[in-house]
Parts: structure tokens; sequence; C-alpha cells
């Protein structure tokens, strides 16, 4: 992602010293390892501002409320500790040209200031640092040892210092275009890579954006430049610096990324407003890729293993099937004892019901009466086999069932398109680990020794984690209405109109399957699902008294057919009935429904795709 760079961190200061500040701290929330956001309260209203050291999206801007789960992490709870109910007054730049930001508390604007919150935005090494009015490190996001580093240990209790600065040159606008030419001539490369090898403060992307303004090509070497295009460059440059002085940003967004010199058409666009859709969206986006990589391997090795072991039930039960064949071939050789002579291998005999000669194997070293109590052994073997697999090989096939009903899911959730995709593959995730197919959770103690003043802080934030997952992981269903509160639903269902106008919702996974059809259908509603094959559930709200269309059964019936794994197929066949006939079988996993007085339709997968106008 594009990395934040010094010219990002002036526009941000700007805007937050112009829209956000002073500001009292009203609540401190660490939404990961990586981020906290700060809660400020303005004449004007709240907002949140967002603080990230995460080494591909290291950045500030005031951005979205965090969510609603369980905080465990040490370092907000002692930003709080020290910071809550202070008025943020100032944000300064620590040094000309570094991403270092000063957050600046104090009582109350105009006050002496009693604490710095020092955020480095500087890609892998990117941190958030608090430090007293002293000087001294109080606490910090990411604390460095003497052995991992010997040029900056960042420890609880050492003396703050700034992260070490660039040796490259400091742009100027007072710089001239003799001087400025001079230095970037003097040894010949690409340009996308003249600018930042020789000046401090630029990122490539910021490079990119002078050259395009230049009319330049980045892949073009310098030495090539006419003097026209160095003088293109130079005023561009110069441009460049200007905005910087004069804090006149045009942000606005491109297709592989943002930029702040834009046009005037950009003109209006908030920094902030920018750099929470970008970066929040390009984390989601990584995090929903590695959710989806991580099921999807876990589902295609359970899925092998339980095939694997289906095929051996399957094949035990083969061979029990030949139970009742070895029983007559016993009854028949103790009906023909007579015909039995000292040392046969073999003998044939006329089947009783057939009347065609069967051949029977002989042990020759026993007499008939023995061989005939062998195979009467064999087969109360083979019977006891059977009545020991067929249970085993129904709770295989259960298995594979639920879990193709999760894959089927998750194969519909190809690409990240919102928030609401990487919370529904979020809620599939937690799903398989509630039920035991994926170890970890989602909550998860996050403590760093050097942070913890005590033992007691350690068993108090494990109490929260324990106290979070409890609440969270409901117990498994047991009755036709499995429990399913609205509140662990995170993510939400898809919608779509039919074409009368009836809302249309559509599981996205398990969770929402269960909460649509044994929690959110009404008694006037109609329940979709294709028949025998697994997919989403489908729900058709109505009002009382009112009859869907001949349209609008096909249209749910096609998006159902398209949200399950006959999606490639010409015709499905899709059931639909009133949700009072849909049950939940005691113990079985979420997602899983049996139904009654069903009528059967078929869905065109192919139509589902028609409809592009969801809700």
């Amino acid at each position: 992602m594009q990395p934040v760079d010094f010219t990002t961190l002036v526009a941000v200061r700007h805007e937050l010293i112009n829209h956000s500040l002073p500001a009292r701290l009203e609540q401190v929330y660490q939404v990961d390892r990586f981020t906290v956001s700060l809660a400020l309260r303005t004449i004007t209203g709240r907002s949140w501002l967002t603080i990230s050291w995460h080494p591909q999206a290291a950045r500030i801007h005031v951005g979205d409320a965090p969510p609603r789960s369980p905080d465990t992490f040490t370092f907000s709870q002692q930003l709080w500790h020290q910071l809550g109910g202070l008025a943020l007054c100032e944000v300064a730049i620590v040094k000309p040209w570094e991403r270092v930001l000063d957050l600046q508390f104090c009582q109350r604007p105009g006050d002496p200031v009693l604490w710095h919150l020092y955020v480095e935005v500087q890609g892998q090494y990117s941190n958030a640092v608090l430090v007293n009015e002293q000087g001294d490190i109080v606490t910090a996001a990411h604390q460095v040892s003497a052995t991992q580093s010997s040029v900056r240990p960042i420890q609880t209790g050492d003396a703050y210092q700034l992260p070490p600065s660039s040796t490259q040159s400091m742009p100027s606008l007072e710089e001239g275009f003799d001087r400025w030419h001079e230095r970037l001539a003097l040894v010949p490369t690409v340009l996308k890579k003249l600018l930042v090898k020789n000046y401090r403060g630029l990122s490539s992307a910021l490079t990119l954006e002078l050259l395009n303004r230049a009319g330049l090509a980045s892949d073009r070497l310098s030495e090539t430049l006419s003097d026209d295009e160095w003088r293109s460059l130079f005023d561009s440059w110069q441009a460049w610096h200007k905005c910087l002085e004069a804090n006149t940003f045009m942000p606005m967004m491109t297709t592989s990324g943002y930029r702040l010199l834009g046009e005037s058409s950009g003109a209006g666009i908030s920094i902030q407003t920018i750099l929470n859709d970008y970066y929040g969206g390009g984390l989601s986006r990584q995090q929903f890729d590695q959710v989806r990589h991580q099921l999807k391997m876990r589902l295609k090795l359970l899925l092998g293993k339980l095939h694997t072991k289906q095929n051996g039930f399957q094949a035990r039960l083969g061979e029990s099937d030949r139970a009742d064949e070895i029983r007559g071939k016993a009854d028949l050789l103790m009906a023909h004892l007579n015909d039995w002579e000292l040392g046969m291998t073999e003998i044939v005999l006329m089947d009783f019901e057939t009347g065609l000669p069967m051949r029977i194997p002989l042990a020759p070293d026993r007499n008939a009466v023995q061989n005939a109590q062998t195979l009467y052994k064999q087969h109360q073997k083979f019977k006891r086999s059977r009545d020991a697999v067929i249970p085993l090989l129904m709770e295989v096939k259960t298995e594979i069932d639920y879990l193709q009903q999760v894959e089927t899911a998750l194969t519909q959730m190809e690409d990240y398109r919102s928030g609401l995709d990487l919370t529904a593959i979020e809620d599939m995730r937690d799903e398989l680990i509630q039920q035991g197919y994926l170890a970890g959770s989602r909550y998860q103690v996050e403590l760093d020794p050097a942070q913890v003043s005590s033992l007691k802080t350690v068993r108090q934030a494990t109490a929260r984690v324990k106290s979070g997952i409890k609440s969270s992981i409901k117990s498994g269903t047991k009755s036709k209405k499995p429990i399913v509160d609205k509140a662990d639903l995170s993510s939400q269902p898809r919608r779509y109109q039919s074409p009368s106008g009836y809302e249309i919702l559509i599981g996205r996974n398990n969770r929402q399957n269960d909460f649509l059809t044994f929690r959110m259908a009404g008694d006037y509603d109609l329940w979709f699902h294709t028949q025998e094959i697994p997919g989403s559930h489908a729900l058709l709200r109505l009002p009382a008294g009112s009859v869907p269309d001949e349209a609008d059964l096909r249209a749910v019936a096609d998006l159902a057919a398209y949200y399950s794994q006959a999606r490639q197929s010409e015709q499905v066949p899709v059931v639909y009935t009133q949700p009072k006939h849909v049950y939940k079988p005691k113990g079985s996993k979420p997602g899983m429904a049996i139904y009654k007085q069903e009528t059967v339709i078929w869905g065109r997968p192919q139509w589902g795709l028609k409809i592009v106008d969801p809700i």
C-alpha cells in the first residue's frame, strides 16, 4: 500500500489543528495490536482519531468508530490511565522533514504540557510512544530492547529519543535551479528513484505525482532529459514546496491510491476521509484474503480426510453386506454334513433358494461342523461391523454436508467488496473455531511483559477475554430455535428486491442462515433453499395479507440457486415453504435445517446474476 509520507502528515496535521483542536480525550480503544483509536470531544461533536503503527499501513487520521469487542491490550489501558480526561491541545511536527508527530496533552488549553504522545510513521519501524513531561518513556506500542536495537532501544523508564535523522539533503524552496540540477544530475538514474535518493521526506507516490505534473515518464533516465524538461520538473518541485508552505492541498483518490496535489475538482475532500477509506479498505481486503485462504485450505484438508474416512466406512459396509451370504453358506454346509470328506478344501452344494451350485471354501484341517462354525462367526463379525459402521458413516456424512455448506458460502465470497464481506468471513472463522475445526480465537490476550506492572493486570485481562468469549460464543443449538442473537450477528445478510418490491434476504454464512430462518422469519414470509444441495437460506419478506406473484417466487428461487453449490448448473431444484415448517434438529450444526410441506420450483442460477440492484 502507498505509505504515508511527510506531505501527507503535514496535510493531516493542518486539518486536525483546524477542525479537531482543542479536544478532550473521552475514550481510548485499541482495535488490534497495531491500531488504537482516541475519542476526541470538541465543541462541534465527537470524533475518533486513528493511530496505527502497522508495518504496511502506519498512519494517523480521523476515522470510523472502532467495533464493539473486548479490548484486552495494556497499551490502550495505560494511555487511558494517563491521558483520560485531558485536552489534546497541540499536534506538532517535531523535526523538519521527519515523519513524527507530537500529540501534546494538558489539563486545559493554555496550560503547561503534561504528556507527549509521539506518533512515528516510519514504515516497519513505526511506533507510538507516550512520554511524560520529564521526557521519560511511560509506555510504547512496540517496545524495543537493547538486544533488538543498539542504536535506539525503546523501553519503559528510558529517556525518549527521536528516530535517527536521514542523511539525505533537506528540500528547500530557496534552493536555486542550478544547485538543484547539479545535485540530481550528478549520478544518472531512472527518474522514479532520482528525487527519493537525493532528498528526504519524499515517497515513491509523491515522486510519481511530481513527474506526472511535469509530463515526464517515470522510467526515463535522468541523463536523457533536455533543459526544458529539467525546468518543467523544477517547476513541479517548486509548486509542491509552495503547497507545503501554504497548506493548499487538494487531496483526491486515484485508481492506485491517493494524491494531495490534485486538480481543482478534488478540492473539498478531506484528507482524513481519504486516508480512512484507503487504508481501512486496504487492510480489510488483506485480512479478508488471509482469512479466506486460511479457511479454504482448512476446509480442503478437512473434507479430504472426511471423504477418505467415508470411503473406508463404505468399503467396510460393502464387506458387511456379505453377512447374509456367509450365513447361507454355513446353513447349507450344516444341511449337507454327510457330503463332507476328510481333506476337502472346498465343496459345491446346491443353493436352497436359487437351486444353483454354490462353492464353499473349507479349511482342510477342520471338519464340516467346525467350518460351519467359522462361517457363523464371520457372519456375526460382519453383522456387528455393520451395526457399528452405519452410525459412524452417518456422522461423517453429516460433517461433510456441514463443511460443504461452509465451503459453498466461502466460494460465494470470491472478492472483497465492503466491510460486510470481512465481518461475514470472520463469522465463518469464529463458527469453525466454535465447532472445533479451527484452533485459536479472535479474542487473544496481547500482553507485553514490560508493560505489565503486576500479575493482577494479567489476571484481569485474561478474565475479560474469557468473559468476552463466553458472551459471544453461544451454546450448541438444541431446539427448533437456536440461540442466535442479533448482537452476535456482526455482519448483515445480502438484501435484494423482488419484482413486486418485496425484500429478499440471503444469508452470507451459517450464522446468518440460522438467524434469518429461526429468528427473523415471520408468519407470512416464505423460506427458500436448494433441494438437497448446500446453499444459503433465502427469505422472502411478505406483509400480512400479501400474496407473491410468480415472478417474485422465481426471483427468490434464482437467487437461492445462484448462492448455492450448483451455481454453474442450468436449472436447480429449489424448495420453499412457510418458516413454521422449518426445523432445527437437536444437536445439529449451524446452518443445518429440515423442512416439510415444501413446494418445488426450478431456479436458474444465471438469472440470479441479472439482479444487480441489491438494497
